[in-house]
């Protein structure tokens, strides 16, 4: 007796196995048993750090206002139909059932709906937002040297000193860059870089590198000097800043291998990586070293990790 073929049918809280064989068929009831523990999930959440978990919560709403603020600034006279602001609700990251309308009206302070006299309900900044808004502008205003700098060190990181503009622009809210960045902004810095077009794609390209810029944060902070203009980048053996929630009680199981990991010299973010082997430790390293470096550009010092894998080509990272 051999088996020939296996086909699984389910009927309910059961799983019917059904195995030809040259003789005859057999009929096999198996039952599945559902495990009633809930030792996985009491572990999960001792792995979990609550505080953080609410703040990204808080995060995700202040996100979605945000969005529907740079719409509404799109606008000519900065106010929209209901009906067309819904077309952007991906955008804005607001899942089925929730409405666009109910969304905006949690926030009376910054948005007001009116209706006009054919029934279409409008949507448009308070007076209060509109502050916020030059406020904002002229913050950013300030911050356009910085920015400069930030995108240029972005593109001297890169393998090939250039960057698809669709990606350095989902960094634009983080890097504090202003609104029109695609359409401006970029072409008001010939010296640092310039848009070239690559099959149909467009790429912000480097100019000319900065040797003085080419130093990581973490240099500059251990580093009592204050001319880098010299500086040539190679190999590192900077330690990284790190902070465990008062419960993490592994620290004390690992300690050996993170102080080892420390201790190891890594490749500078701004050196060529293109030598080094993915897995390798020092690949791994080198890969915290520019999500340092990255992380140090923003305004918030913190990404959304989906956003870090667009980069993983041109900043030699992982690739998962």
């Amino acid at each position: 007796m051999y088996l020939r073929s296996g086909i699984i049918r389910p009927y309910g809280s059961y799983s019917f196995v059904l195995m030809e064989t040259s003789h005859s068929s057999l009929w096999s009831c198996q039952k599945r048993w559902m495990t009633k523990s809930k030792r996985v999930q009491d572990r999960s959440k001792k792995k979990r750090v609550h505080d953080l978990e609410i703040a990204t919560e808080r995060w995700k709403v202040v996100s979605k206002v945000l969005t529907v603020m740079e719409i509404l600034r799109k606008e000519p006279e900065q106010i929209i139909p209901i009906r067309r602001l819904e077309q952007y609700r991906q955008q804005i990251n607001l899942s089925k059932p929730h409405k666009v309308a109910d969304f905006v009206r949690k926030s009376p302070k910054l948005f007001e709906l009116y209706r006009d006299k054919k029934g279409i309900i409008w949507c448009g900044l308070t007076e209060k937002a509109e502050k916020l808004v030059e406020e904002e502008t002229r913050i950013l205003e300030d911050h356009t040297e910085k920015a400069v700098e930030y995108v240029t060190r972005f593109l001297m990181m890169s393998v090939d000193k250039k960057l698809q503009l669709d990606k350095i622009s989902i960094f634009r809210r983080d890097l504090g860059l202003p609104h029109n960045f695609r359409t401006k902004w970029i072409h008001m810095f010939p010296e640092h870089f310039r848009v070239v077009q690559f099959e149909d794609v467009e790429y912000l390209e480097l100019i000319s590198w900065n040797p003085s810029w080419a130093v990581t944060e973490l240099e500059k902070r251990a580093s009592v000097q204050s001319d880098f203009e010299l500086h040539s980048p190679g190999l590192l053996s900077l330690p990284f800043p790190m902070k465990f929630p008062p419960n993490f009680k592994k620290i004390f199981r690992h300690g050996g291998k993170i102080e080892h990991f420390q201790k190891r010299p890594y490749l500078s973010p701004y050196a060529d990586a293109r030598e080094l082997i993915a897995g390798s430790q020092e690949f791994d390293k080198r890969a915290i070293a520019v999500m340092h470096e990255m992380l140090s550009f923003t305004i918030e010092k913190r990404l959304v990790t989906d956003h870090l894998t667009h980069f993983r080509r041109e900043f030699v990272m992982p690739q998962s």
